[in-house]
């Protein structure tokens, strides 16, 4: 493809709207335009970084036994009522009517989908295993959609379902899943992890993320480096303390902190640390308020907490609430006299004394407060969020944070749809038995974003060679006919021998096409010169390492060859 032929509208400077590194670099290299809030329009090289994604997704997913399908984008409330997922799901999900009035959304997820056409369509075991995926536009409708491609409205993903006649089929399904997705990331040239996860809105009892590791992510990962433990912070498992404070108890004292609200401001206030308080947090929990205490180094896992109270979501209670239930306003709340309010609290309050806590009064704390004698606690549970140096729940060794992007996510669901749905098959004794299923997800924008926060310099991104959307960047850096018939030929010597090749063929200054080709990646760069042709040569860059090379035209096609399976081994 010529430059002159082709819609790349490079920036030279930093768009004010970008946030990350690979939303600045699409913006500026020409691979995306902004429609509206998370939406975006792929341009030409953006889209050609997409499809290659796509295809490395469509190989792994046939090699894994799958087939493609494709489902509509649009579908009626229907089946999302059987589910109870119409109301549960939230704002997200888009709905509209159509011109009878018939209520129907946008799908951000096709579970609903694909079970109605498996229990409409599979009858017998004998049909099983099934895996169905499509690669299909998402909607949704998502409150801050930020980050370019990593957080969207609308965005393609690569979602696939399983069904499976017992559970030990199901683990199977699963497991080829997970190991089509390594397969993927790693042919994509992404550093990841595999972390388990929370199943979220979707459901089901296991879940692994695929977090590639880089700065800007949103997500936190924690793992061992000694093992092989890996969680989101989401789900990441705290252990007990496995120590006990041995302080004898001292009396309760109630005492003044006029307007020392925060843990930072009675630490200071109190010249104590945060590890001698206790927090008291009062949540909104669909049906009720409960209390949660945590230490004051500690923070609350909201996750965590709602999936104890078997809720999808929970809130910090409003001040007017706080007030109500404590009679003191936010800042000020304890567990002493607490009524009306279940009291919970994290692993670690059990094994601290004479602790700092609010005294439900404006303006005043307890110290030495001390569980069984001044409050009690209804349930302890895993409530924090992971630290860095906690010990690896499974496993040796100790937790370190890191940032992450997700980039897919696999889940065994079990029977939740299934049940709901009535999706069930004959056995082998001509019993009918719910199908179990699991489901599988890849965001293939968000991959290819993803690449570009792992492979990027200060002048532009550097494409790993899979997913590039060219192989070569072909320069010419004068417009004499003997260069542009050097180019000429090497351009149609390189198509002919497979290599994709963009060949700047515009008008332009040397310096202009030579900061175009770095900000766009292309792994290598062919520069043809009079000055080098004179000298029967012309200059091989390669964009990563920076690595020069000044070979003969004739024996270009065979060293980019060379070059090409050492960046892509599946290149011959």
């Amino acid at each position: 493809m010529k430059t002159s032929q082709l819609l790349i509208p490079t920036l030279r400077d930093d768009p004010g709207e970008a946030e990350t590194v690979s939303h600045r670099l699409m913006l500026r290299a020409g691979l995306i335009r902004k429609v509206a809030a998370g939406i975006y329009t792929y341009l030409p090289l953006g889209l050609r970084v997409i499809r290659k994604v796509e295809q490395i997704i469509r190989e792994e997913m046939n090699r894994a036994g799958a087939q493609e399908l494709l489902m509509p984008i649009a579908s009626p409330a229907e089946l999302w009522k059987e589910t109870a997922r119409w109301d549960y799901y939230g704002k997200e999900l888009l709905r509209f009517k159509d011109r009878h009035e018939r209520d129907f959304c946008l799908g951000p997820t096709h579970e609903e989908v694909i079970t109605d056409l498996f229990r409409r369509e599979v009858r017998s075991y004998r049909q099983l295993p099934l895996n169905f995926y499509q690669i299909q536009t998402k909607f949704r409708d998502e409150i801050r959609p930020r980050f370019g491609l990593m957080r969207g409205r609308e965005f393609i993903m690569k979602d696939a379902y399983s069904f499976d006649v017992d559970e030990i089929g199901a683990k199977a399904s699963y497991q080829k899943m997970y190991d089509a997705y390594t397969r993927v990331f790693t042919r994509c040239g992404l550093t990841f992890r595999a972390v388990e996860a929370d199943t979220g809105l979707i459901g089901g009892d296991t879940s692994h993320e695929f977090m590639v590791l880089a700065e800007t992510g949103e997500a936190t990962v924690a793992y061992s480096a000694q093992g092989s433990y890996a969680a989101n912070l989401e789900r990441a498992e705290v252990l007990p303390p496995a120590d006990v404070d041995a302080a004898s108890l001292q009396p309760l004292t109630l005492i003044s902190t006029p307007q020392q609200r925060t843990v930072e401001d009675v630490t200071v206030f109190l010249k104590i640390t945060p590890r001698q308080i206790v927090k008291t947090l009062l949540y909104r929990a669909r049906t009720e308020t409960v209390a949660v205490l945590i230490r004051g180094d500690h923070e609350v896992n909201e996750v965590k907490l709602a999936r104890l109270l078997k809720v999808t979501d929970v809130a910090l209670a409003d001040p007017e609430t706080v007030q109500q239930l404590t009679g003191a306003p936010p800042g000020f709340a304890g567990p002493v006299g607490l009524q009306h309010v279940r009291i919970l609290a994290d692993h670690a309050v059990r094994g601290i004394k004479n602790v700092v806590i609010g005294a439900n009064k404006t303006d005043m704390h307890y110290q030495n407060a001390n569980l069984d004698r001044d409050f009690s606690v209804e349930q302890f549970a895993d409530l924090r969020n992971a630290q860095a140096g906690d010990p690896a729940p499974r496993g040796p060794g100790v937790l370190t944070l890191a940032k992450g992007i997700e980039v897919g996510q696999v889940f065994l669901l079990g029977t939740k749809y299934s049940t709901k749905m009535n999706a069930t098959i004959l056995d082998d004794q001509g019993k009918e038995r719910l199908a179990i299923m699991g489901c599988y997800g890849i965001g293939v924008g968000r991959t290819a974003a993803a690449a570009i926060e792992q492979n990027h310099d200060d002048k532009g991104i550097i494409w790993p060679f899979p997913i590039a959307p060219f192989h070569v960047h072909l320069l010419t850096v004068s417009q004499s006919e003997r260069t542009t018939e050097a180019a000429a030929r090497l351009y149609t010597d390189l198509m002919a021998a497979g290599i994709e090749v963009l060949w700047d063929d515009r008008a332009d200054r040397a310096g202009v096409k030579f900061n175009d080709a770095d900000l766009i990646g292309a792994p290598f760069q062919i520069v043809v010169g009079d000055k080098g042709l004179a000298d029967g040569v012309v200059e091989i860059k390669t964009r990563r390492t920076g690595t020069k090379s000044r070979i003969a035209p004739g024996d270009v096609v065979a060293h980019l060859r060379k070059l090409s399976t050492e960046a892509d081994p599946s290149v011959t």
